[in-house]
Formats: structure tokens, sequence, C-alpha cells
């Protein structure tokens, strides 16, 4: 008798933990991803910052699944989903069969129909995204350094992060790390700490999706490293030069030559082909709305998890596209295959809420545990050791560490390299 065929297109937190659970025999596994590794991307920004290096939050799939016989890794992107005749088409023309479809395909920036900003205000979603942004960074105090005019040398060391979410709090946080304690010494014309960095968030508050309390504190603990923030502010243009944003009647200029963008994301485009394919409803941007059990309604055997599904079937507002989500998820579509595979029935997915984190800079975080509200140090200690419990092989973990230690210990980023153009106008990734 042939093993139920399991396609998991995805090697993200979802993909990865579905293929991870999916153990024992019966099931053959098939993991497609358009890389040859896994992503930590909560670690991203300090991949951006040079505090690590981009190895450093990546680990090789094959290697992942070296002794799980039973998984077999292929590199490629899918371009076409045929549910009739369960297959999926790859980009090299390979079609690959399947019992069980799982699409973990993630999420990418949202630049709310401006797609051309773009290349002035690069999003972090990617080691690519993560090294062009360390990039421009760098480069902006080494212009600094040689330009005479003082006007050009201020939007050189003047830095915006559009959007107060958890990555933008954490990018600006680090980059102003990074002004005022690794590089001051670094340069002989500049004074780096007069730099600034702001935090632009269009809403009214800073980590909006967090107790109004860890808000305040998010935005003090910034205020003390030098970020400055605005709220309210909509971002109507970005260039070259700078940044334009409107609040109320009155729209202000920022003259910054480094922009990152941290103001929203949508669904991987595969999620909509998968709603023209199979007749499933989408939300505004893109993710695929899932049954309780993760499946969608007129195609049981198809799963839709971590950053590409809308599962609204648990409080008032739609699950949110966390790790924490991600991984819950994939574990359950294990479950529930190994059970459909047995015959055995299995309980709607429900998401067990671990709680929320955000690092802020050197010993300031914040974090939500259930009811407990933590700020600074402590919440700090808690996030470090969060995020090397979840980090993909061991050897990842104690190089980590190790590089967190060096760097609370000297105040410096050992990963402060400048790769590719020196061309600080090249468009981003």
């Amino acid at each position: 008798m042939q093993n139920h065929r399991v396609l998991i297109v995805g090697g993200g937190f979802a993909g990865l933990n579905a293929a991870k659970n999916l153990t024992g025999p019966g099931v053959d596994v098939t993991l497609i991803d358009r890389r040859n590794f896994h992503l930590f991307q909560p670690l991203l920004y300090q991949v951006a910052t040079g505090a690590l290096s981009p190895a450093e939050i990546a680990f090789p799939l094959r290697v992942v699944f070296r002794r799980q016989k039973n998984v077999t890794v292929l590199l490629g992107e899918v371009t076409g989903i045929d549910p009739a005749e369960k297959m999926v088409q790859l980009d090299n023309g390979e079609a690959v069969a399947y019992d069980t479809l799982i699409v973990a395909a993630g999420a990418t920036d949202n630049y709310f129909n401006h797609p051309e900003w773009a290349q002035f205000a690069p999003g972090l979603k990617s080691i690519e995204n993560a090294t062009e942004i360390r990039r421009r960074v760098l480069l902006a105090f080494e212009a600094a350094e040689r330009e005479m005019d003082l006007a050009k040398q201020k939007a050189w060391m003047t830095f915006v992060v559009i959007g107060g979410g958890a990555t933008g709090v954490e990018m600006s946080g680090a980059i102003a790390e990074i002004a005022h304690d690794t590089l001051h010494k670094d340069f002989r014309r500049i004074h780096t700490t007069d730099s600034e960095v702001i935090l632009v968030e269009g809403g009214g508050r800073l980590l909006a999706a967090y107790p109004e309390d860890l808000s305040i504190s998010a935005e003090a603990q910034l205020k003390k490293l030098g970020v400055h923030t605005r709220q309210g502010g909509m971002v109507t243009a970005i260039d070259a030069d700078g940044v334009d944003v409107k609040n109320g009647d009155a729209t202000e200029r920022i003259q910054a030559k480094t922009v990152i963008w941290a103001a929203g994301v949508k669904a991987n485009p595969l999620g909509r082909l998968l709603a023209e394919r199979t007749g499933a409803d989408t939300d505004r941007v893109g993710r695929v709305i899932v049954e309780p059990d993760c499946s969608l309604k007129s195609h049981p055997e198809i799963l839709v998890i971590g950053d590409l599904a809308n599962f609204p079937h648990q409080g008032t507002r739609p699950l949110p596209g966390v790790a924490q989500v991600g991984i819950q998820m994939g574990q359950y579509a294990a479950l529930l295959i190994r059970n459909r595979v047995h015959g055995m029935p299995t309980k709607p997915f429900h998401y067990w809420d671990k709680g929320n984190m955000a690092t802020i800079g050197r010993a300031a975080a914040v974090a939500e545990i259930g009811k407990l509200h933590v700020s600074g140090v402590i919440a700090w200690f808690m996030w470090l050791f969060i995020h090397l419990m979840y980090l993909v092989g061991f050897q990842n973990r104690v190089v980590v560490l190790i590089q967190w230690f060096y760097s609370y210990a000297t105040f410096n980023r050992g990963a402060r390299l400048i790769t590719g153009s020196k061309d600080q106008l090249t468009p981003g990734i």
C-alpha cells in the first residue's frame, strides 16, 4: 500500500514544524522551498545592524531533515497548482503529486500600492534585505565622514524607520545603539552621536498589538536610546533624499538618506493563485481564509498555515502573523494528517498565546505573558532566552549566545561588513 504523500510548500516556521512532526510510518513528506535554508526571521534586524552574521540565523533544510528519512527536500518555487489532479507545478517545469497539500509560503512587505517606494525603503523579510539595510546604514556614516556640506551631512546621519510594530521598534533601537555606542570612536570628522533616528508610526501609539502600558514603556525606553518617535503621521512620499509625512493638514519633509520599511505585510502571491484555483476567499492583504482545521472549505486535502492563513475562528480578529502561530499551526497540521491517515478525528485548531516580546536595545525590552507585563532588563533576558531556544541547530544557539555576550561586554558589533556596491543609491532588493 502506498504511503500518504504530503507536500509542504515553504520551509518557514509553519512548514518546518509540520514536516518535523510528520514522523513515523505511512507518510512520505516532500518539502519545497525556494531557499535551501530555514530563516529565523525575528533576528533579521540583528543581521541588518551588524550584531549577527546571516549564517547564524539560518540553517540548511537538508541538515534539519538529515535523519528524518521520510522527508525529501526540493529546491524550487511553486508556479502552479492543480487541485483536480492534486499536482503542483515548479519553476523548472517539474510536477509534484500529493495526497495532502500544506501551503505555508509566508508573507512579504506591503507598500500599500506604492511599489516604487521599495527601492528607497527596503523591508526586512530576507537575508538579502538585511544585508542591504546593513550596507546602507554603514555607508551612510562613511558618506557623512566625507561630506563637507553640513546640511547634506545631517541628511546622511538621519535614519527613518517607518512602522511602529515590533520590527520597527527593534530596528530603530538597534540603529540608535550603533550610532551612540558602537561607532562613536570610529570616525574622525563626524560625531556619530549626533545622528538622528526617527520612528514614524501612522497609528496613535507604538506596538499597537501590545497593552497600552507596554507601548508607553517601549516609547520611553526608545527615547532613552535617543530615538525620536512620530505617531499619527502618514507617509505620503519616499525618495532618495527623504520622506514626506502628513499629520492632519500639515506635511513634514524629513531629509534622510536612509529609510527602512517596517509598516506592513501582505501574503505571498501564492495565496491569490491558490484562491483562484480552489474558489477560496482571501482577505484584503491576500491571506487565505481557512476552516477551523486550517483546511479549505471546498478542498479539505489542502491546508493553509502560517502567515498565509487568515484564521478567524478564535477571538474577534484573525490570528496574528507571528512565529508562534506558525509553529503551532505546523504542529497541528501534522497531527491532523496523522489522524486522518489512521481514521481518527481531530479537534479544531486552537492557538495557545504564549505572549509577545519585543527588544528595544541593550537591557531594554517589553514582554506580555498572559496578565504579566514586564519591561526593562528582565524582559530583555526573557527575550534572549526565548529566541535562543527557538533557533534551529545547537551550533547556531552557541554562536549567537557568544556573539550576544561579546556585544554586551564590549558594545561592539562584529558583523559590520559593507557588502555589494559602494554606491549608496543603488536600489534595494
